[in-house]
């Protein structure tokens, strides 16, 4: 009796007009000579494993005999084996084909067997799945952080079944503004099932505040598959640049931003030369509030103080050891949207690279 379902799941067959799926078995697992008279030991105690794991391949070598001996092996009420050739003649007299895999086995179940087989089975469902590109990383080659989209820099983008011919319309890779704009990529330095690296082409966004981007691909496993579309699952965030801040009157940048408004904007601060730094927002789950602080361009590297916050309202961001960059004084436009774009959208953390100029 069997302990276990048999579980299959439906699978598209795109070779049929109108579209048809097809029944897919999915085996559990693969089990060999061990597991056979492991198993067969347990349910007959009186027959050894390891007397049943030394006949076993015994068996199959003699079957392979009898069929060198230009024999058919027929075990009664389970399998019949038999050779067959492939290949034609065009004559009767014609020599056969230098073909070394012309000669093959064929294995038969017997009815009875099978008839066994249907009669016990326990069928299970399992969801359809689908096999798609699979993008588990995105990484920044010139700034060597993570989901960072530097248009000065090239894109590592990472994981499994990614290969596609960038000459096929068909197929690509988009990277698109989550406000607007998308671009089709055309610059490619490594195409591979397990890597893509490209030189990014950004899409202009409605606003200056505009920096956050998804990267999707699309390929084809088959000549006439359908094709296949994978979106990483994590948002790209491009730098922005903080101009004037040396002048009486800096413009307002908006920062950490994602949509219509912008959420944050940086109004003034004390710099003494250009740098380039990132501006964190986390969330604290103890406090449930959102912590913000000056990071450095590496992770793990200097940072300065934490500053925590609960509402709209005007901030000061203290600079790190060794940065040009000495406070940096900010306005919270929408606490509430901030908050919720940092847990929802970004895992708790968010964070933007600052291009912070005198001038």
């Amino acid at each position: 009796m069997p302990t276990a379902t048999i579980q299959w799941q439906p699978q598209v067959n795109a070779l049929t007009k109108p579209l048809s799926y097809s029944i897919q078995i999915v085996p559990r697992s693969t089990g060999g000579y061990d597991k056979m008279a492991a198993d067969i030991s347990t349910a007959h105690p009186n027959y050894n494993a390891e007397l049943v794991r030394s006949l076993a391949p015994l068996i199959m070598a003699w079957i392979q005999d009898e069929l060198l001996n230009g024999r058919a092996v027929n075990l009664e009420e389970a399998f019949r084996f038999a050779l067959t050739c492939s290949g034609k003649l065009a004559g009767p007299n014609d020599p056969l084909p230098n073909d070394e895999d012309m000669l093959n086995v064929r294995v038969f179940p017997s009815r009875t067997f099978v008839q066994g087989i249907r009669q016990e089975a326990q069928l299970e469902r399992l969801p359809m799945t689908e096999k798609l590109p699979l993008l588990t990383s995105a990484e920044d080659t010139k700034l060597k952080l993570a989901d960072v989209l530097n248009p000065n820099g090239l894109l590592r983008l990472t994981g499994s079944n990614l290969f596609f011919d960038e000459d096929d319309p068909d197929c690509g890779c988009v990277i698109a503004g989550t406000q607007s704009g998308e671009i089709r990529q055309s610059t490619f330095g490594t195409i591979s099932n397990a890597e893509i690296l490209l030189a990014p082409d950004l899409p202009a966004q409605a606003h200056p505040w505009n920096n956050e981007y998804t990267v999707s691909l699309t390929t084809q496993y088959t000549e006439h598959g359908t094709p296949r579309t994978g979106t990483y699952r994590r948002r790209l965030r491009s730098p922005l640049t903080v101009p004037g801040l040396w002048q009486p009157s800096p413009p307002q940048t908006g920062i950490l931003s994602s949509g219509a408004s912008a959420l944050v904007s940086v109004t003034g601060g004390t710099v003494s030369a250009d740098e380039r730094l990132r501006i964190q927002a986390i969330l604290d789950v103890q406090t449930d509030r959102l912590l913000l602080s000056l990071l450095d361009m590496k992770e793990g590297g200097a940072a300065g103080a934490e500053v925590p916050l609960a509402t709209n309202g005007a901030f000061t961001l203290q600079g790190f050891s060794g940065s040009a960059v000495g406070i940096l004084t900010i306005i919270v436009n929408d606490y509430a949207a901030l908050k919720a774009l940092v847990r929802n959208s970004y895992s708790g953390r968010l964070v933007d690279v600052l291009d912070v100029k005198v001038a």
